[in-house]
């Protein structure tokens, strides 16, 4: 039986050094997985791209780091101790437990966000769902909460909590920040950063994690201006693609403000997340949309609610890589209440006071991640390959010895050591030049260099491009620049030399 799409996906990343289970030689457990040396310079470079297209929206945008271990106080004032939870059914047989909204979907294919646990019972029970492991029969559905307590300091009577979202940490430096950032908003601050929760049963390989990383940008501004920003006549033209009455269409970020009424403040970052997705990553317009949540699915502080949603052939379909959230005043009201500190922002003559409103960007960093390699996946006749954009590929650049004698070797890797300094390299002179240009293509490095014969003669090498597979011949001492202009420039080959005739990759 041939493997599913999933199934390949997942052998070259264990294989290769994507992902993989963590703690895996004494039993990996559902939930947790480790980052290999490829997975963590995607990981990274969709960090860094994230940073550079969101903390320069505004000069008073800035990142900040957090502890990951919190006081129960917290979470009392957030309302998480009390509001995040997941349904939970359990198999009265093997006592396997299941999701029940995620079991009720994949069984039914239909829709039950929002439902309570009386109606995902209703409906478990009118259509007989049995435990997909032993056909045993499912309890009534209870809510189970997700977050994981420590027991702190010596005698262990002290009750904290790991953050179950990195907003959090936003909100509790809010104070400090707006003192030290001169009292300006709006003002963003961001976390990048790992954030946990107890899932119930984590069966979507490495997209629903027990420990995962999110990129958030917590804006506070002032809820009076929220129909206001002074940069929205630049993108009002822009065309945004919203999933709305079973399909998708396409409308200006002008209509959404005029026609649909949602605030310029608001539509102004709905077009920034999507710049990020179509113009940064490169991910192709029909894999990106965002769908509205209705009042009955969104959470019930969040006044305005788009998922971002990418098409993933290996999960079945549409799935949520992020979110735009209009949060309001919720959450520093909430911890101003909790905590008996004062949150209001006062304007400079002193008339105004208010707690700032939120605008949130959150993004779930690892199924980005997995989305990368889902979207940029291909299979030829002859080979399998990723073919990831530069800006996110794991290896800019592989150089190679066509043979292992003749001073080759020697010269292949002076060229290396110059190329390092610049660029992610990787060096290979192990097996045929094919099977190398092989391996180079299944992890999606873009680009190989060959050193050959005529290298020893003219200081010139073979440039192939992973993609189409063509070659050029360049000098050694322009490649610098030829990267450079391959990669950050968006020059492509034969910008820079005539096409050669290649000996078929074997």
């Amino acid at each position: 039986m041939e493997k599913s799409k999933y199934e390949k996906i997942m052998d070259i990343a264990t294989k290769r050094g994507f992902v993989f289970p963590s703690s895996e030689i004494y039993g990996a457990r559902a939930g947790f997985w480790t980052y290999g040396h490829l997975g963590t310079r995607i990981k990274q470079r969709w960090e860094n791209l994230w940073r550079k297209t969101f903390l320069t929206l505004d000069q008073n945008f800035f990142e900040i780091s957090d502890c990951t271990i919190m006081p129960k106080k917290v979470f009392e004032s957030s309302g998480h101790l009390k509001n995040f939870n997941d349904p939970l059914t359990e198999c009265e047989k093997c006592h396997f437990r299941y999701r029940a909204d995620q079991l009720v979907e994949e069984e039914l294919k239909i829709d039950v966000t929002g439902l309570k646990e009386d109606a995902l019972t209703r409906l478990m029970k009118d259509n007989k769902l049995k435990c997909q492991n032993c056909r045993g029969s499912l309890s009534d559905v209870r809510f189970f909460n997700m977050m994981f307590d420590l027991r702190v300091g010596v005698t262990g009577d002290e009750i904290m909590y790991l953050r179950p979202e990195s907003a959090q940490s936003p909100y509790l430096a809010y104070k400090r920040e707006i003192e030290a950032l001169r009292k300006k908003l709006p003002m963003g601050l961001a976390v990048i950063g790992s954030a946990f929760r107890n899932e119930i049963s984590p069966r979507q390989g490495f997209f629903r994690l027990r420990e995962f990383i999110q990129a958030e940008l917590q804006i506070f501004f002032d809820p009076g201006q929220i129909n206001e920003h002074e940069e929205f006549e630049s993108v009002q033209g822009y065309r945004l693609k919203v999933f709305s009455e079973k399909k998708v269409r396409e409308i200006s970020a002008k209509e959404m403000n005029e026609k649909l009424k949602f605030p310029k403040f608001y539509v102004y970052h709905l077009v920034k997340v999507q710049e990020f997705y179509l113009s940064v990553l490169k991910v192709p317009e029909s894999k990106f949309r965002f769908r509205e949540l209705g009042a009955e699915e969104r959470a019930f502080y969040n006044k305005i609610h788009f998922d971002i949603e990418l098409d993933l052939e290996t999960l079945g379909g549409w799935k949520e890589a992020g979110g735009v959230h209009y949060r309001s005043d919720h959450d520093l009201l909430g911890h101003q209440t909790g905590s008996g500190e004062k949150l209001e922002f006062v304007s400079d003559d002193g008339k105004r006071r208010f707690i700032p409103h939120v605008l949130e960007l959150s993004f779930g960093v690892d199924r980005n991640v997995w989305a990368l390699l889902d979207i940029f996946f291909k299979e030829e006749k002859e080979r399998t390959l990723f073919e990831f954009p530069s800006v996110v590929a794991p290896v800019d650049v592989a150089v190679f010895p066509l043979v292992n004698k003749e001073k080759i070797p020697e010269l292949a890797e002076h060229l290396f050591k110059e190329l390092y300094k610049n660029f992610n390299v990787f060096y290979d002179e192990s097996g045929s030049i094919g099977k190398r240009y092989r391996r180079q293509d299944e992890v999606g490095t873009k680009y190989c260099i060959t050193l050959d014969f005529d290298s020893l003669k003219d200081n010139s090498v073979t440039l192939r491009e992973r993609d189409s597979m063509k070659q050029i011949r360049v000098k050694a001492a322009e490649l610098n620049i030829v990267l450079d202009g391959l990669m950050n420039e968006g020059k492509v080959l034969k910008d820079f030399g005539k096409f050669i005739e290649a000996e078929p990759e074997k």
